[in-house]
């Protein structure tokens, strides 16, 4: 089977390094161009998935949108049977995702018809599920709607991170992959219809939503700061500082005004929320390095009494 492999971050190469090690034909990959980095913004990095394309010699397409007759052409030049996406960064038009004989796949970080959209690992971890998970589906033009051939479930820990649940599902998700792909070939796949009207979403996390609300009650903010843990970071601002904060963990017997600063010491930051408090164990300053929130606040940059959230 010639596949044709789509994707860009971290995430996508567990996947890619899968179909290769499975002995897949994979006849091109396509990825996001090149980025700058750097102050000076002179160098380009390229992309995770470029970076494993070119160790193992694989032809690389990097269009600025996946559309236009030139990048079709050459899509149509590598021929392939299937094209595999995972988290390319872009929405492929119908004639795109239909181009290969066999149509195109996606791999999504969670199980469908549940957290359709750009953010389904953070949105999982902040709003409190038990257990999530991947789902192999097939591609059509509406936002991750296509019917479900094969899902791996997985709980997720009760102190787990949106980073580390992030590099587990990127592994259940080859795993997944190489699982569908070879039902696909004995003949035995079966696609599910997803049902829309369980459907719920994930929106693109922007800045905004990874700003801490301390009204809420702790179980809630301690669950947003892990799922924001460690991009983009759950984010605050004390004493002027914007801050961003990591490894909280709720305390629903202490009491206080939402934002203040309680207590410091070996836990952490203690800090007030609508209900109970939360200990935060790390902060990152604006300016500054990420640092134990002891350290801080032995430094003068935060003290019992500050209130978090006021500008």
């Amino acid at each position: 089977m010639r596949i044709l492999f789509w994707g860009t971050p971290e995430f996508a190469t567990p996947p890619l390094r899968a179909l290769i090690g499975e002995g897949f034909d994979v006849v091109g990959v396509v990825t996001q161009p090149d980025r700058p980095r750097g102050r000076s913004r002179s160098q380009l990095d390229p992309s995770p998935v470029k970076v494993v394309a070119l160790e193992e010699g694989i032809p690389v397409l990097q269009p600025e949108r996946p559309r236009g007759p030139e990048f079709v052409q050459a899509m149509r030049d590598l021929a392939p049977d299937l094209s595999v996406v995972v988290a390319y960064g872009h929405i492929l038009p119908l004639e795109v995702i239909e181009l290969p004989t066999r149509g195109t796949l996606n791999i999504h970080a969670s199980l469908l018809p549940l957290l359709r959209g750009a953010a389904p690992i953070e949105a999982a971890i902040a709003e409190g599920y038990r257990e999530t998970g991947v789902s192999i589906m097939r591609m059509v033009p509406a936002l991750d709607a296509g019917p479900v051939i094969h899902t791996l479930e997985t709980p997720i820990e009760r102190d787990e991170t949106g980073g580390e649940l992030t590099l587990r599902l990127s592994e259940l998700g080859a795993t997944a992959l190489i699982e569908a792909l070879a039902l696909m070939e004995l003949g035995e796949a079966v696609e599910h219809p997803q049902d829309d009207a369980r459907a719920t979403y994930a929106k693109k996390i922007e800045r905004e939503h990874a700003r801490v609300d301390w009204s809420l009650p702790a179980e809630i903010v301690e669950r947003r700061i892990r799922a924001y843990d460690p991009r983009p970071g759950a984010w605050s601002v004390v004493r002027g500082t914007e801050t961003r904060l990591f490894g909280a963990r709720a305390i629903v017997d202490r009491r206080g005004a939402a934002g203040e600063v309680l207590e410091t010491d070996e836990m952490g930051m203690i800090v007030a929320c609508g209900e109970g408090a939360v200990a935060i164990r790390e902060v990152h300053p604006s300016g500054k390095r990420r640092m134990a929130a002891l350290d801080w606040a032995q430094g003068r940059g935060v003290a019992v009494g500050d209130v978090w959230g006021t500008d």
